[in-house]
């Protein structure tokens, strides 16, 4: 694959994001390799644990905007977001467990990879942000409802509604992250705690991640379908349009609330 590198180590499954020049944004042809990727590791016997994280400066600074609106299969908006919300769902329903290495920005679809894994472990210089309200947009693929689960309502509204970007130590204090360690560490830290999660009974790891996602789990699943029906009505609003054509245009976007 081009844009994603996959290697087993001691049973740990590694998926790293390889489009630095792009702080690894993502595009048609690496969200498909990324799809690919996670069905590998998932499929794939010899891997116990899998680890996430980014080649270069950043994790990931999601989807690619020079491609914002773009359908590289001609489908409709339901469809395009759906697609996406079937690949990061895998991620909760998969039986082996993840863990995300989350170096530099981690932003808006890449904050939504970043979040959706079972353990967090994040650089002390990373960035995490949710901006998709400054493209008439909104997060479509478990923003709303991993910032939700993990640090409250009150945060998922502040992130989703402002845009505004959060450094690893407020995450960290906000419980977005579960372990906060320096950029130099950060791969080592990740590879060995999965190498010893992966040591363990493969099934006594799929029922330990089962147990514990059922006190979030069913609840992010459905919100995850609503923000389906949210992002795809959006899509047709004029505000929608405002937006991209602020941004084209270098002004303030005008809303009119239509």
């Amino acid at each position: 694959m081009e844009f994603v590198i996959t290697s087993v180590d001691s049973n740990v499954g590694l998926i790293k994001f390889n489009r630095p020049e792009r702080h690894n944004a993502v595009n048609d042809p690496m969200g498909e390799e990324i799809r690919d990727a996670v069905r590998w590791a998932i499929d794939d016997d010899e891997v116990r644990c899998i680890v996430i994280t980014g080649e270069g400066k950043s994790f990931c600074a999601g989807r690619d905007t020079t491609v914002l609106g773009h359908r590289a299969r001609d489908e409709s908006d339901f469809h395009f977001v759906r697609r996406a919300q079937e690949g990061r769902l895998s991620l909760l329903d998969c039986p082996k467990p993840v863990i995300t290495a989350i170096n530099g920005y981690a932003i808006g679809g890449g904050c939504e990879m970043a979040l959706a894994a079972d353990i967090r472990v994040a650089a002390e210089d990373a960035v995490f942000s949710l901006p998709e309200i400054n493209y008439g947009l909104l997060p479509d693929t478990g923003g709303t409802q991993y910032v939700a689960a993990l640090a409250g309502p009150g945060v998922a509204k502040y992130m989703t509604m402002t845009g505004a970007r959060v450094g690893a130590p407020q995450a960290f204090a906000w419980g977005l992250v579960d372990f906060l360690v320096k950029p130099e560490e950060l791969q080592d830290f990740a590879l060995q705690m999965a190498k010893d999660i992966a040591s363990k009974p493969p099934i006594n790891l799929a029922m330990a991640k089962q147990l514990v996602d059922n006190i979030h789990g069913a609840a992010v699943r459905e919100g995850v379908r609503h923000e389906l029906i949210a992002q795809s009505a959006i899509f047709k609003t004029e505000d929608y349009q405002e937006a991209r054509a602020a941004i084209r245009e270098k002004r303030r976007p005008v809303y009119r609330g239509k």
